[in-house]
């Protein structure tokens, strides 16, 4: 086999998918079935090692099969039953955000420890379609020193060797092995196997390791293969026996993303794309206000009904759901877990905050509502807050703060036709670090004059009549215009690439654009302003709501769309008269910038492009699939392709096929002009007000120990950003999560619930404090 079989370190598995074309209680068997022949195997076979990732199919077994749990304990003990990843699931390594990979070691190691007494020391995302720049970082504090994984394979990344340092922007490394081959092999004859992945190693006389078993649905190996095994001589080994047998060995470093497999996955499905971004934006705000009301004593923490929401997310992120992979029916049970998780964050957050706010003292003033407006970030916010109500509608509204001083306000259309019933107004506030104020609702009317449409003392913004795109964004502070009307903007791509986008390097094909119909202005007022953009394309239909805010330095884009347009891709452009040949995108917890060349690219909730006096950033809620070509920004805001389609597979013609996202579907947009760099215009921070916006809460007098107004925490508003505040795992003590955005080293002071925090941050790090003690992620 060109090679000494005894250099070959034989790592046998069971690589399992949970859902894809199964749904999850097929995957839940099959977990427990192929356990049950992992430990057969390791009775019958004294030399035998099995190897195994995801906490999640551990607990699976634990409360289904208390027997067979206990076998696996024993084997577990012994060392034959090799524990990997760490993680509670094999997650698409693009699409979560930051705190979910936290969270996936967290829950996944802490599990592994208390069960078993062990915990993972080589990370695993064997399946996984590519891999953010960040993960080194957390493996490295999270107890791993190394990692395995397959794609991007060899034909769609060239790496230095199978073997390699892999380092993350923040300077953390761990040793990576890209598997060779396959992670499976056939159930009868792996001599072929071993053969090729053989092949694909160089051709050295030094220690590999070459996976098999039989996969995806599960088995592990054989029979058959243990006494092919046994007769050639090979080594049942495991990762722990072949990183520690290299050690020592002189390795490249690679830096940043491994990258690309299935391009397409960044965009499919919409439902589960916008249904993680939700959940994971509503636990963090349920933990930092169920964190503040337990201070206060006005609430229990809800450690476990949180905990329960993070892992039916933390599932729920596994790579061949989030990525838009799987069946049909797996996204009806992904959006019932969701939905659930997203349930338990919006009730713990609900009582956290009419707990607090009714220990507000109001004073009584007749016919006057107090309104609570709750902000989760800890630094200041200024934004539009909106309410809906049932009274005064006949006498109209006018509101003031907790000082008296009036607060401009206009009426908006209500959610519900019964005008005479339900009467809605937007009103701007200014909010103090993750705490609340408290406005009041008066029962008359005041003047208040309209506003010019789409301008502020920030920016201008113009819409072309009659193609519906921007025709100037003006940058008052420069005199710079943005915009680059001449490009296209709602662009309609011809997609026949399957469920993956494989072979896809950039979405290019463009076959038309959609047609304004209608531009009209829907609301102006001193509060805002919005114009309404119309437009078609074939069955399909795009409505675009531009709002322009008193004082906001960015234009809102409420963007529904009616989707009827099966293997075509929308893209979404917002060209600029930047000149750039690079692009600054947000990853998991970090960013990168990569070149501006319209390949189509993963990214979380922005992307910019700056140049030497302005720029532009895009922002969003749901969408995770971007291309950048020079300065003209692309967001992929939906594709249809047939489900869990996968080439080869041609689609014939006239076939009964069923595409994926058409229907109806909203987002926000939101766009950041600036002088300078990202930096300097805070697009971390706008992003995160945007995908966890203030809370605005309908309130009554009555007395209580807390004053109208009041914060419970500031992180200072620098380059370090406070993403989570939460209760810790073995204490009453409250756990702060920080990142440092810019890539810059620097200083942070944090206050939160009366600790402060003083630290040095590198570049990119990010950094874990129990009780205003730094600790890593696993909060040991």
């Amino acid at each position: 086999m060109g090679r000494e079989l005894k250099k070959l370190h034989m790592i046998g598995n069971a690589h399992i998918d949970p859902v894809w074309l199964w749904q999850w209680s097929e995957g839940y068997q099959e977990v427990r079935a192929t356990f049950q022949s992992a430990v057969d195997r390791l009775d019958d076979y004294p030399e035998y090692v099995f190897t195994c990732d995801s906490s999640l199919f551990f607990q699976w077994v634990e409360e289904s099969d208390p027997a067979l749990f206990e076998r696996i304990r024993a084997h577990v003990q012994s060392g034959r039953f090799q524990v990997i990843g760490g993680w509670w699931i094999e997650p698409d390594c693009n699409i979560p955000g930051g705190e979910s990979f936290v969270r996936q070691a967290l829950y996944g190691q802490r599990y592994l420890h208390e069960k078993f007494g062990v915990t993972a020391t080589t990370g695993a995302n064997i399946d996984s379609f590519g891999h953010n720049a960040t993960i080194p970082q957390i493996l490295a504090k999270s107890g791993c020193d190394s990692y395995v994984f397959l794609r991007p394979g060899p034909t769609e990344k060239d790496l230095p060797a199978p073997l390699f340092r892999w380092e993350s922007p923040d300077g953390s490394s761990v040793r990576a092995y890209r598997i060779p081959h396959e992670y499976l092999a056939p159930k009868d004859d792996i001599g072929e196997h071993v053969e090729i992945a053989v092949g694909t190693l160089p051709d050295d006389d030094e220690e590999w390791a070459v996976f098999y078993g039989v996969g995806n649905h599960g088995g592990g190996p054989t029979i058959a293969n243990l006494e092919q095994i046994r007769s050639l001589g090979l080594r049942p080994s495991s990762l722990r026996a072949f990183f520690d047998g290299v050690n020592g060995r002189e390795l490249p470093t690679v830096r940043g993303e491994l990258q690309h497999h299935g391009r397409g996955c960044y965009t499919s499905h919409s439902g589960i794309k916008r249904w993680n971004r939700r959940a994971e934006h509503l636990l963090m705000r349920a933990e930092k206000w169920s964190a503040i009301a337990s201070s206060l004593g006005v609430q229990r923490y809800p450690h476990d009904e949180l905990e329960q929401a993070w892992k039916l997310l933390l599932f729920n992120q596994f790579h061949d759901t989030l990525a838009g992979t799987s069946i049909a029916p797996a996204y009806e049970d992904a959006r019932d877990q969701l939905g659930h998780a997203s349930s338990l964050a919006t009730s713990a957050f609900n009582a956290a905050v009419q707990s607090i706010a009714r220990q507000i003292h109001v004073e009584h003033e007749e016919d006057i509502r107090p309104v609570v407006v709750f902000n989760p970030h800890p630094w200041p916010v200024e934004t539009v807050a909106e309410i809906e109500y049932t009274w005064m509608r006949d006498t109209g509204a006018s509101i003031c703060d907790e000082d008296g001083n009036p607060v401009a306000m206009q009426h908006t259309r209500a959610l519900t036709t019964m005008s005479s019933t339900r009467a809605r107004l937007a009103f701007p506030v200014e909010l103090p670090p993750l705490g609340y104020r408290t406005y009041r609702v008066r029962p008359w009317a005041e003047d208040q004059p309209a506003g010019p449409p789409l301008e502020n003392e920030h920016l201008k913004l113009e819409l072309d009549r009659s193609t519906g795109r921007i025709a100037s964004l003006l940058l008052k502070s420069t005199g710079v215009d943005l915009a680059s009307p001449s490009a296209p903007h709602a662009v309609v791509i011809d997609d026949q690439s399957d469920t993956w986008g494989h072979d896809v390097v950039a979405y290019d094909r463009a076959v038309g654009e959609f047609a304004c119909t209608s531009v009209k202005t829907i609301e102006s007022g001193p509060v805002r302003s919005i114009v309404r953009v119309e437009s078609t394309y074939g069955s399909s239909a795009l409505r675009e709501d531009y709002v322009v805010a008193a004082g906001a330095p960015y234009v809102d884009v409420r963007v529904t769309i009616d989707w009827q347009e099966p293997l075509k891709l929308l893209k979404l452009r917002y060209p600029t008269s930047v000149d750039a040949t690079e692009a600054t995108y947000e990853t998991p917890y970090g960013h990168l910038v990569r070149p501006a060349t319209g390949d189509e690219e993963p990214g979380q909730s922005w992307v910019d492009v700056s140049g030497a006096d302005r720029g532009l950033a895009v922002i969003n809620d749901a969408k995770y699939g971007y291309d950048v070509r020079g300065a003209d920004i692309g967001i992929s805001a939906v594709r249809s392709p047939v489900w869990a389609w996968h080439e080869p597979r041609e689609l014939e013609e006239g076939g009964d096929f069923e595409y994926m996202d058409l229907g109806r579907q909203t987002f926000n947009v939101r766009l950041v002009p600036h002088a300078g760099d990202w930096r300097a215009a805070g697009v971390v921070r706008r992003a995160l007000e945007l995908n966890q916006p203030p809370f605005a809460l309908i309130e009554t007098y009555h007395d209580g120990p807390l004053p109208q107004r009041t914060s419970f925490g500031d992180d200072g508003g620098g380059d370090v950003v406070v993403t989570a505040v939460k209760r810790a795992q073995d204490s009453e003590a409250w756990v702060v999560r920080a990142v440092e955005t810019a890539g810059r080293e620097t200083s942070a002071r944090i206050e939160i619930l009366g600790t402060t925090i003083e630290a040095r941050f590198g570049p990119n790090e990010i950094k874990t404090f129990v009780g205003g003690e730094e600790t890593d992620l696993l909060e040991w």
